[in-house]
Formats: C-alpha cells, sequence, structure tokens
C-alpha cells in the first residue's frame, strides 16, 4: 500500500483526483493521506486475500493470484462503470484487478513496487536469488530459473484464460504476456540498483523507489528521535530491522540479537509488528523496541542488518548505510543478490549462526569498501527518485483515456429574443 500512496499522492500534487480500492483494513490509511476509498466487495480480503502461511508457492498462488482474479476484475469493473476513470494504477500481484481494466477499456499501468517479477532476457527471476550472470553457465542457470518459474504459473492459465474469455477479452499464450497488455509497467526500484536485462518490453519503466513514510508511523517522525546510547561510548553503532511482514521470522530475529552481542557496537532492534518484544530477549548493547522512525534512526548508525525488504534495502543504501541481509521472502532473496553483487553489503541464509552474523557485522564495519559503495549506489538512486517518470507516464497513458472516453454533448446556445 505505501508505494502505492506515494504514487497517488505525487499525481494528486499535479492535480489529479484520486481514489484507492483496496482491503477494508487500508480504508484508515487511504482516507488519511485524504484519498477517496473504495473497498473490495466480491475479492477476498483479509487473510483470504494475503494468506499467512507462503510456504507452499503454488498454493499461494492459486489462492491469493488466480482464484479470484474473476472477482477482482468483476469489482473493477463496477467501479469503472461507477465513476469515469481515465487510468487504472494496479499492483502487479493483482492480475485480476489488470483484467478489469482492460475489460472496460481503460488504460492500465502495472506498479511493480520491487525487481521485476515478470521475468526479463538474461535477468534472474526475483525469486531465485541469483546474481548477474556472467558466463555462459551462469547465463544457462537464470536462462532455466526463468523457464521454471514460467512453468509454475502457467499451470494457471487455463484458469485465467476462462476469467479472460467470460470479459471478452483475448486469451493468452503465457501468464506473463498479462505483463504485456498494460499500457505501462512502472518499476518502482532505481535502475541503477537493478540487474540488467538483455533488453526492455516496450511499455516497461524505471520509475524510482516511492518511499513515503505511511501514516500510521508519521507519530514517530514527529516525535524527538532519542538514541538509546551514550553519545560518549565512541563505538559504532547498528540498526537491526525485523521484517514488518509475518514470515515466523522470531527465531532468526532472536538469533542475530544475541550474535550482536559478540559486536563492539551499540544496536537499535525494532521488531515490527509481527514479533512480541517480549519473546525476545536482548543482550546489553542491544536495545529492543516494537518500532523506530528508521529514516531518523539511519542517520545515527553506520550499519544495517535486516531480512532484505524493498523499503529497508532501500532506505538503508540512500543513507550510505552498508548492510547484511539474511532473506526469509523471495523477493528479499533478490535484494540481497543486488545488494551483495553491487558490493553494497553481504547476504547469509536464513540459518547463519551467530557467530557468522557477528563476523559478517564485523567485516561490514572494518572494511570501508562496503560503505563506500553503499554510499555510491545511494547517490544514484536519489537521482532516479528526483528524476521520477511516474506522473508523466501515468499522465500519458491517462491522456489516452480522456480521448477514448465518450464526451457530454455540448447543448446549443440558444439565441435570446
Amino acid at each position: 500500500m505505501s508505494p502505492l500512496l506515494t504514487a497517488a499522492r505525487r499525481l494528486h500534487r499535479n492535480g489529479h483526483h484520486i481514489r484507492v480500492m483496496a482491503d477494508p483494513a487500508m480504508r484508515s490509511e487511504v482516507e488519511a493521506s485524504g484519498f477517496a476509498f473504495v473497498a473490495w466487495r466480491r475479492a477476498p480480503t483479509g487473510k483470504a486475500a494475503d494468506p499467512v502461511d507462503v510456504s507452499d508457492v503454488k498454493d499461494f498462488l492459486r489462492q491469493a493470484v488466480f482464484d479470484p482474479a474473476a472477482l477482482y476484475a468483476a469489482d473493477v469493473r463496477d467501479e469503472i462503470g461507477r465513476m469515469p476513470t481515465d487510468a487504472v494504477l494496479v499492483l502487479d500481484v493483482l492480475f485480476g484487478a489488470a483484467l478489469g481494466a482492460e475489460a472496460s477499456g481503460v488504460p492500465f499501468a502495472l506498479l511493480s513496487p520491487h525487481v521485476s517479477i515478470r521475468p526479463l532476457p538474461g535477468m534472474p527471476p526475483a525469486i531465485s536469488g541469483l546474481g548477474q550472470p556472467k558466463t555462459p553457465e551462469e547465463r544457462a542457470e537464470v536462462d532455466a530459473a526463468n523457464a521454471r518459474l514460467a512453468e509454475t504459473l502457467n499451470v494457471f492459465l487455463p484458469g485465467l484464460n476462462r476469467a479472460r474469455a467470460d470479459l471478452g477479452l483475448p486469451r493468452l499464450a503465457d501468464v506473463f504476456d498479462l505483463f504485456d497488455r498494460a499500457n505501462r509497467l512502472l518499476l518502482a526500484t532505481s535502475r541503477a540498483f537493478d540487474f540488467q536485462a538483455d533488453a526492455l518490453p516496450d511499455n516497461f519503466r524505471y520509475v524510482g523507489p516511492l518511499l513515503d513514510v505511511p501514516n500510521w508511523s508519521k507519530s514517530r517522525q514527529t516525535e524527538a528521535w532519542r538514541a538509546p546510547w551514550s553519545a560518549q561510548s565512541g563505538r559504532p553503532r547498528g540498526l537491526i530491522a525485523c521484517s514488518t511482514g509475518a514470515q515466523g521470522q522470531r527465531e532468526l530475529f532472536q538469533r542475530i540479537i544475541t550474535a550482536i552481542e559478540a559486536v563492539e557496537i551499540d544496536a537499535l532492534a525494532t521488531a515490527g509488528p509481527n514479533v512480541d518484544v517480549a519473546d525476545l530477549r536482548a543482550p546489553n548493547n542491544v536495545h529492543l523496541v516494537r518500532g523506530a522512525p528508521h529514516d531518523l534512526v539511519m542517520k545515527d548508525v553506520s550499519v544495517v542488518v535486516s531480512q532484505g525488504g524493498h523499503g529497508t534495502t532501500t532506505r538503508s543504501l540512500i543513507n550510505g548505510l552498508p548492510q547484511l541481509i539474511l532473506p526469509m521472502g523471495r523477493d528479499q532473496a533478490a535484494n540481497a543478490a543486488r545488494v551483495e553483487a553491487k558490493g553494497a553489503g553481504l547476504q547469509l541464509p536464513p540459518t547463519a549462526s551467530e557467530a557468522e552474523i557477528a563476523a559478517a557485522v564485523n567485516r561490514l564495519i572494518a572494511e570501508p569498501q562496503f560503505r563506500k559503495a553503499a554510499r555510491l549506489l545511494g547517490e544514484a538512486m536519489k537521482v532516479d527518485i528526483d528524476r521520477s517518470g511516474l506522473v508523466d507516464e501515468m499522465e500519458a497513458i491517462a491522456a489516452i483515456g480522456r480521448a477514448a472516453r465518450p464526451q457530454p454533448k455540448k447543448q446549443p446556445l440558444r439565441k435570446s429574443a
């Protein structure tokens, strides 16, 4: 939701009228941003829409993406019919919402608030954790990973095509052909951060990270940041950021905290909403809290340890901070691979031992090349954010939508008596 609302704010500042269709749980966040909220009516909400257990990828895709596609499509079509709409911005995994926009004849853009989930030639798929291929053998491994991803999703192609046929849309030969039906595919990351593909689709655009702070956390931002460590300690400082998603990460987070006891560092650890602070034990050099304003904390630390969510990873780089990533999610593995390939940090498997974690943090603190690489990459990312073409791209497709929409007939002028 956060990247979508960042996009909405930018469009609103340029004079556009925005309404947001989302899960009822998002209503307060959307309305606090000043936008009209529309709830899904037929499409699933809550855990039915976003299952907590993602251990079985195929079952997750079936539940969250493909089975409810027709329901999302129907809700989007109803909303477009209810109120004139020039363009639709759709989260990339809401395939059904994209079908609804396409069936309504309204231009639409898919927003990927992370690295591309659409396979690109020569680039490893997001779920693989592979690096940029440099040898024929590595290229073959990347090509095989892309083929496996397509095979996994194309199991659901018959059902997706049935939903498309019911909407009067042409059949697809491949699930990922859906991305080519969009007027734009907007990638909300930095090109400097990403790997390089052999070629990009015609509708593909990098628009830079979308990093507004959510309204629910702004109260923390307005409070003065009170560092938990002494200004006289002279030791390096670090941030340990637990994922805000529910990934069963309590044991990993505890292992990271325990490992930091062996490092000459003062650290702040933020547990997030899905790990209970009361269930954790922290050594004397780790200050454990549920949450803190990361943008402010990062100005006061020299290293970050996280699971590699796109927001935390991007913010760390923008602040020139090297990072250790222990990914549990597949998108997190993609971020970790890029951070390590760019020389801006290290990655370890989530099964890494306390000794391995401590050794990696010590390297990031002691070896200056990591901080230098993070700073250079962060500067390039700032340029991409400043030059973001998101508004221009959405305005371009909205103009198409306005031109295609029937205009009210002008009433003939009456001559005065």
